[in-house]
């Protein structure tokens, strides 16, 4: 069969007009794809709290507080994630250490380095919110909004006047002269030694403020300080001294990202990578899902056969027993037991090539101290610290024996002192009619009695029993850092020093993050590079069941519900009480090794 036209002269017509209409196709095909607009996504992630260090177990209703290491990790995988074009940080109220905060700016530095924008929006400002945001390409603020930068200040409050009132008499000896933890119940203002140390903990701080600006703002370290002394700020003032860049509400970021470019179409990814509990416990599935969740079980943590780096946690104030969260305020106490143990299971296995120690610990019990630093001496593993906020006298202790220490800038470290003594409140007793009668045997007897001061033969022997204590920190300290004892222990007597400074002196080997701890741990276990190798993180983190039964005390928990409760109502008053922890540590153990001050910056 063959097909024939009416009129073979329209032959060639028919075929010019085929050839029109697919070019006109194609052409109306170009320009409807040239017109589609670029889909670029962004990640939005909300910096705000204070960022726990450690893993962090969901609660009973499926909330999961967000640690440092998980806003870390989010950082990395948008680092990695070749989908984004850039990343969105919310800032809204942080109230991180300087460590973490220095973890916080690294972490947002290599999303940088791998070619992403980061823009930084910030509600309304204080110090450490804007150090986090100078880190980012652009920041961002509401024209209502108002930048709080003002510098740093020291409040130290004193109660002797209050103890004098209550007529309670502190008894407190001392080894080393910045040793100066008693000084608010003995004193009414700060001694020339505590004066010298604060001084120069502050100066540093305040460097480090004024090159982290200066350096990311591209602005002088006299513009700087110029600033800091005008403060505070409208955002507007804030973008005309170059503080920052833009004035926008949130939902005018996409529009700023692309600059008005209608071929531009910005997709933000709110909660990236944010981890999220499964609720669904349907089935024999969901019943063992519920079981593991209930028992502290995360799934996410099992890990495979290979190599590992073992990462134990030494959070809190450092106690005999076990760990918890207790005491007046809900200080976070790091039970010796607990850390052994976890030491302990790192060293039994043959999988774990090295151990790293995240600190971030002010101290306590001497005792205890002691036989956590011998449990990581005895480990038989290459062992590596990476010091937090904190990692001061006995959070130094257990930190003195690794390979090598890496702390931030800003962690506050050293501290090699020793501090012991009670509280004699007869007086107050007597005050409130109460009276007691004593029978005693032994020159000694009343020691550790709360009623009254040391007696000459009984403030003697807790004297020596201090020196002792310290000789043995110092001669332990000296070993670790492989230094002449007489060096060391000049730079020991109680001195409390910034990350920086101690890199200086020789206390720490490096300044560097927790991965960068890590990465060196790997180094020393001999696993080759580019090898994959897990983390085994230790001890795990309290689970539902024991939030809700618990594994403390009544009263534990109780002081928990306390501390949270305070700390909505009124945080100055909380941060007060807080500061009656030492004498709650002196109650129960005889000599401590614990950093002198609590020290904060809004």
């Amino acid at each position: 069969m063959s097909l024939t036209f009416p009129n073979k002269r329209w032959l060639p017509l028919l075929l010019v007009w085929g050839c029109c209409f697919c070019l006109v196709q194609n052409a109306v095909s170009a320009a409807e794809e040239e017109s589609k607009p670029i889909r670029e996504n962004w990640a939005h992630i909300i910096i705000k709290g204070d960022y726990p260090e450690g893993p962090q177990m969901p609660g009973l209703f499926g909330d999961v507080t967000e640690s440092l290491s998980k806003a870390v990790q989010r950082l990395e995988k948008a680092s990695e994630d070749k989908s984004l074009s850039g990343v969105i940080l919310h800032i809204k109220g942080t109230s991180v250490g300087w460590a973490k905060l220095n973890e916080l700016r690294q972490a947002i530095l290599k999303v940088r380095k791998s070619d992403k924008k980061v823009y930084a929006w910030i509600e309304s400002g204080m110090t450490k919110d804007y150090l986090i945001a100078t880190a980012c390409d652009q920041i961002v603020m509401p024209e209502s909004a108002s930048l709080i930068l003002l510098g740093l200040r020291a409040e130290v409050s004193f109660y002797k006047n209050l103890f004098d009132w209550l007529d309670i008499k502190p008894d407190v000896l001392r080894v080393g002269e910045y040793k100066s933890a008693a000084e608010p119940y003995t004193r009414t203002d700060m001694s020339p030694a505590f004066r010298e140390e604060m001084e120069a903990i502050l100066d540093d701080y305040y460097r480090q403020i004024i090159e982290a600006i200066s350096k990311s703002r591209g602005l002088s370290d006299e513009k700087v300080e110029a600033a800091i002394n005008a403060g505070p700020y409208m955002a507007k003032d804030a973008k005309e001294l170059g503080l920052i860049d833009h004035l926008a509400y949130e939902d005018q970021l996409p529009k700023l990202i692309t600059g008005g470019d209608k071929n531009k179409d910005v997709k933000i990814i709110k909660k990236y990578a944010k981890k999220r509990l499964d609720t669904d416990f349907s089935g024999i599935a969901g019943l063992i899902k519920l079981m593991d969740l209930l028992a502290g079980i995360d799934s996410s943590q099992r890990i495979g056969s290979g190599p590992r780096v073992a990462v134990i946690y030494a959070t809190g104030a450092i106690m005999s027993g076990s760990s918890s969260q207790g005491g007046l305020l809900g200080v976070h106490v790091l039970g010796s037991d607990t850390f052994i143990k976890a030491v302990n299971k790192a060293a039994g296995d043959d999988q774990v090539k090295a151990i790293v120690i995240r600190v971030d610990s002010p101290g306590g019990s001497a005792l205890a101290s002691d036989l956590m630093w011998r449990a990581l001496e005895e480990s038989g593993k290459p062992v590596v610290v990476s010091m937090g906020d904190v990692a001061a006298s006995g959070g130094y202790y257990i930190s003195m024996g690794a390979e090598r220490i890496f702390a931030e800038p800003g962690t506050l470290t050293g501290s090699i002192g020793v501090v012991g003594g009670k509280l004699a409140v007869e007086g107050l007793y007597n005050k409130i009619g109460i009276t007691t009668s004593v029978i005693s045997r032994g020159k000694n007897s009343g020691t550790f009695s709360p009623m009254t001061g040391f007696s000459e033969s009984e403030r003697a022997a807790v004297t020596k029993l201090l020196y002792a204590v310290y000789k043995q920190f110092t001669e332990k300290a000296a070993s670790g850092r492989k230094m002449k004892y007489d060096k060391l222990e000049k730079l020991a007597r109680g001195r409390v020093y910034t990350g920086a400074m101690a890199l200086k002196i020789g206390l720490v080997d490096e300044l560097g993050t927790l991965d960068e701890a890590i990465e060196y741990a790997r180094k020393l276990g001999k696993i080759p590079d580019g090898e994959k190798f897990e983390k085994m993180i230790l001890p795990r983190p309290t689970s539902p069941f024991e939030q809700l039964f618990g594994t403390a005390d009544t009263q534990s928990r109780q002081s928990v519900q306390l501390s949270n409760m305070l700390k909505l109502v009124s945080p100055e008053l909380a941060q007060q009480l807080k500061k009656f922890d030492l004498i709650n540590l002196l109650a129960r153990e005889k000599t401590l090794t614990i950093m002198p001050f609590d020290l904060r910056v809004n």
